[in-house]
């Protein structure tokens, strides 16, 4: 079972040492996973465990905020993506650390020495071919090259249909609403999970019940509503779903997603669903009554309905 650390005071002990990789691991997609299924093999060869360390708040998310500038787009929210790493069998640990600003201020050999070799006692390092690390973004696979106490080897960039499997080439696709382009990049659909809250229950008066789903306040890469399959207690089950504002019924400034399931009358308060994003439908629009979002929900369970993946 994969062992999850938070915080770099809560440090574990590998006196056998570690093989580890560094990164964000947003969506955990098929580069990530080549990443990871090499780290395995040679970690076997060398006789240790696989430690992979991420960052909370990533990066670019920190470094938003201190700028006040917009977040980034996230694929994948913490506990989301400490699923996807379990799910490929290849991690052992996944050391979470906090990116603060005592972090960003670490230069690139305290990096080196204060995490990679006194904390993890690296002695294998495997890092894509455009991991930059310390402050500044000073050091690169060159630096990590010279140094004895581990070795450093970097993987290529896997391209999937001649475009780069990465981050930002899923956020794009999600953005565009081509979720089959999503799930190639991806190896799997795009999905969510949260546990099930309570919220306006205002679907239900418009003939559509849907499960709240509270998701951590990140700017995700994606609105409008979508054919989704749940997973839950009750097994996996189709439905349409609503990501985004609610601009009809609600000013927040926080997505929201709302998942109405087919065919189902049971209780889902408090429930953890994990949603599968299979099509897109349309786009979020703000509508004149609540007749016409009625009207339009209507339509949009027929057609969700009625859309078979290819």
């Amino acid at each position: 079972m994969m062992q999850v650390w938070l915080g770099s005071e809560s440090s574990p002990h590998w006196p056998q040492g570690t093989a580890v990789t560094i990164g964000n691991f947003d969506g955990v997609h098929c580069g990530h996973r080549h990443i990871l299924m090499r780290l395995n093999h040679e970690a076997k060869q060398r006789g240790l465990p696989v430690v992979v360390m991420v960052f909370e708040p990533q990066p670019q998310e920190f470094f938003a905020h201190q700028q006040h500038q917009p977040l980034p787009y996230r694929l994948s929210p913490l506990r989301d993506k400490l699923d996807l790493l379990a799910a490929t069998g290849c991690v052992d640990a996944v050391w979470v650390w906090r990116f603060n600003q005592h972090f960003a201020q670490l230069s690139a050999d305290d990096f080196i020495h204060h995490v990679l070799i006194d904390k993890l006692n690296c002695r294998y390092l495997l890092v894509g071919d455009d991991f930059r690390f310390g402050r500044q973004r000073q050091g690169d696979f060159a630096l990590l090259s010279q140094q004895h106490q581990f070795v450093t080897e970097r993987t290529p960039s896997i391209l999937i249909h001649d475009v780069r499997a990465s981050s930002t080439a899923i956020r794009q696709a999600l953005l565009n609403g081509d979720l089959a382009y999503a799930r190639t990049l991806l190896g799997h659909p795009y999905c969510l999970s949260g546990k099930v809250k309570y919220g306006a229950q205002l679907g239900r008066t418009l003939n559509c019940p849907t499960a709240n789903i509270h998701l951590p306040p990140l700017h995700y890469a994606m609105s409008g509503v979508f054919v989704v399959e749940a997973e839950g207690i009750f097994g996996r089950r189709r439905g349409v779903a609503s990501f985004g504002l609610n601009p009809t019924v609600s000013s927040t400034t926080q997505q929201k997603l709302e998942v109405h399931l087919f065919d189902y009358q049971g209780n889902l308060y408090g429930q953890r669903l994990r949603v599968h994003f299979l099509h897109k439908l349309r786009d979020e629009v703000k509508f004149p009554s609540l007749a016409a979002l009625e009207q339009q929900i209507e339509a949009d369970m027929i057609a969700a309905r009625m859309w078979q993946a290819a």
